[in-house]
């Protein structure tokens, strides 16, 4: 019988008072899965003196938020993100994961511990998970040799003046004001360190996942696919991303999945204090047989004025699935509907 991951984008926290309301309406779905792993975008911490929306870190509170992630069955969480931030938020919240039997990867009191990757084990699989961010604070946030913080790939961005035509509607580079062309690259030396430590992992698991924070608005910029392909190439069964909060395309890559954005999955309070709206996540569900991965699929996730995250029937989310369809092709990956869910096709 087919054992079953489930995948989802950003879990934050703030303001939840009671447990049972956030993932009320998706947890039948979520226990059903053998394993379960989440973006954890907040501490679960409660600092002393309260905490200022202006600024930086997104905290929870430590007693309701562990209840919340054990009440929807959720087993590992990354957080190598940007508001897992400051040394005694991070110390806390990695307390409180233990306490509840969330296994959690990404962040820790060293770069030792914050590289590590989790590993669970469920209906006799053994699940590894690596999270790294390549959006994070420039000051005291990646973890050091003796300090607190998350596991970083660095990555670069250089504005080239372009000498030629780039596209249809833009005149040539005979004028003022024209806009630069915007590359990005991972880090060689980062990049090189993830993929040893995929390859350790690969040891150690039956099935790999590697978590990438990372993005900027609804664009999959050059780094984003040089570390996904990078991920694979090295051992990864497949890749999410998160971050920009969006929903972004998928590609099957030597017939792996990546999914470059899963957008929300829980997120009710942002930065200032500020809802986030009607937001549209997606929700991965990976299937694996004796022989390998035998399913990779997604369904659209959003969430209602009580913050309840809600599944969404596909049949009402037309305009979502023909953009992520059409950026998706753009790749040469094709998706095919299945009741409620979109179906990569792995092998063509």
């Amino acid at each position: 019988m087919p054992q079953t991951l489930v995948l989802t984008g950003d879990v934050n926290l703030m303001n939840v008072t009671d447990p049972a309301v956030p993932f009320r309406l998706v947890a039948p779905l979520l226990r059903q899965a053998d394993a379960v792993f989440s973006n954890l975008e907040c501490c679960l911490y409660d600092p002393p003196g309260g905490h200022a929306v202006e600024s930086e870190g997104f905290y929870a509170p430590a007693g309701p938020g562990g209840e919340t992630l054990k009440l929807a069955g959720i087993h590992a969480v990354g957080n190598a993100n940007n508001v897992n931030y400051g040394e005694s938020a991070i110390r806390s919240s990695n307390r409180r994961l233990d306490e509840i039997g969330v296994a959690h990867c990404g962040s820790g009191a060293n770069r030792a511990e914050a590289l590590k990757p989790a590993i669970i084990e469920r209906s006799g699989l053994r699940y590894g998970f690596l999270q790294r961010t390549s959006v994070y604070w420039p000051t005291n946030h990646e973890a050091g040799p003796k300090s607190a913080g998350v596991a970083v790939i660095k990555g670069h961005t250089a504005y080239q003046l372009p000498l030629h035509k780039t596209r249809p509607e833009l005149p040539p580079c005979n004028r003022p004001g024209l806009p630069p062309v915007i590359l990005t690259w991972a880090d060689p030396e980062y990049l090189g360190w993830f993929k040893d430590d995929i390859g350790a992992l690969r040891k150690q698991c039956d099935v790999l996942v590697a978590s990438c924070h990372w993005g900027l608005h609804e664009e999959v910029l050059q780094y984003m696919t040089e570390i996904a392909h990078a991920a694979i190439d090295a051992g990864a069964d497949a890749v999410i991303g998160h971050g920009p909060h969006f929903s972004l395309p998928v590609e099957a890559y030597r017939g792996k999945p990546i999914f470059y954005g899963l957008g929300n999955f829980s997120f009710h309070t942002g930065h200032g204090a500020r809802r986030h709206g009607n937001w549209i996540g997606m929700l991965a569900r990976l299937a694996f047989e004796e022989g390998g991965m035998a399913r990779a699929a997604f369904r659209f996730v959003r969430h209602n004025e009580r913050n309840e995250t809600v599944l969404c029937a596909m049949k009402n989310e037309q305009e979502m699935l023909g953009r992520i369809t059409t950026s998706s092709a753009a790749t040469g990956t094709r998706i095919e509907i299945e009741d409620d869910e979109a179906v990569l096709q792995l092998r063509e």
